[in-house]
């Protein structure tokens, strides 16, 4: 079992920063990717940005270039460090952990991010 604890969530105005964390605990194995996802009212869960154990990341079009994932490997934490945000990127965001030799994905259970125009 793995447990994953989000936090940094609230809301901001547009153009402002926020930067959310994730912390795993349990069984933990390698290699092993972590990441974000996000879902707004309405719409389907998409990815926001991955990152392995090995540094590999990998962004949504809509983020790229304005947020950045980051890892502790070590202590097991992702990072979201979110600059320049709009209203679209207004969701509750899901930290997820997922050992590549398993097709299981571990969610956190979701902070909110509200983005005032």
């Amino acid at each position: 079992q793995v447990q994953l604890v989000e936090s940094g969530g609230g809301v901001v105005q547009a153009g402002g920063s926020l930067r959310l964390s994730c912390a795993a605990s349990g069984s933990i194995y390698r290699p092993n990717t972590m990441g974000w996802y996000r879902q707004a009212p309405g719409k389907q869960r998409e990815l926001v940005a991955t990152m392995t154990d090995g540094g590999r990341t990998n962004y949504a079009d809509s983020v790229r270039g304005r947020f950045t994932i980051s890892r502790d490997s070590a202590k097991n934490t992702v990072l979201l460090q979110m600059n320049s945000l709009k209203p679209e990127d207004t969701a509750v965001y899901y930290c997820t952990y997922s050992w590549l030799a398993s097709s299981y994905d571990y969610w956190g259970q979701g902070t909110q991010v509200t983005v005032s125009s």
